[in-house]
């Protein structure tokens, strides 16, 4: 019988840098399963369609949803974004780790019907940081900006909706954080069950 993997969802105000640590953390631990999420915005310069993100059309997005193919699904900024839900389902069933990148009213969703998933929140060191990061992509209007850092605004209020806070200041120390988040989370107490006297050479203690 195959132990289920961990569900982690790593979510954070827009320009809080969660797609840099995500990155980062797939490729310090290649074995972790990166669901890719759908939506129906345009691609930014150097983003690659089905390595970023699924780019489809608002039309084929509505038929997904007909189906009940999402894990979780949100209007965003006028454009939709959603996690389809059986690749996510047959990872963590098959044993992998499964790595959700999405907003905060996605992650919400997603809580509700995985409630043992493991929810970090990524913040910035401070709101200025957090401007900066956003005027420095170059590929938003000032009046996006603004409706940007607004909205962040009332997100960061939701980090106790979280079971962890990892403050995105230095890269490498935040992507740490979340790998020790991932080690400490397999070795919790109910995750295991006592096993009993099995031989001398067999585990008391199994995982569930």
């Amino acid at each position: 019988m195959v132990d289920p993997g961990l569900l982690i969802v790593i979510s954070g105000p827009s320009g809080t840098g969660k797609g840099t640590i995500c990155k980062s953390l797939f490729r310090r631990r290649p074995d972790i399963f990166f669901s890719v999420s759908a939506t129906t915005r345009l691609p930014r310069d150097g983003e690659i369609d089905g390595e970023n993100y699924q780019f489809i059309t608002k039309e084929k997005f509505e038929d997904m949803l007909d189906q009940d193919d999402f894990l979780e699904w949100a209007l965003v900024y006028d454009n939709y974004y959603g996690t389809p839900q059986k690749p996510v389902m047959e990872a963590v069933a098959a044993g992998k780790d499964v790595l959700l990148e999405i907003d905060i009213q996605g992650a919400m969703k997603v809580r509700e019907k995985a409630p043992q998933g493991v929810y970090i929140f990524i913040v910035p060191p401070s709101l200025e940081i957090l401007r900066n990061r956003i005027n420095n992509r170059g590929t938003d209007s000032m009046e996006v900006i603004n409706k940007r850092m607004a909205k962040a605004l009332g997100e960061l209020e939701q980090f106790n909706e979280y079971n962890y806070v990892v403050i995105n200041d230095f890269l490498e120390d935040a992507v740490d954080k979340v790998e020790s988040i991932i080690v400490a989370e397999k070795c919790r107490a109910d995750r295991f069950i006592f096993a009993g006297a099995r031989g001398p050479e067999r585990p008391l203690i199994i995982p569930r």
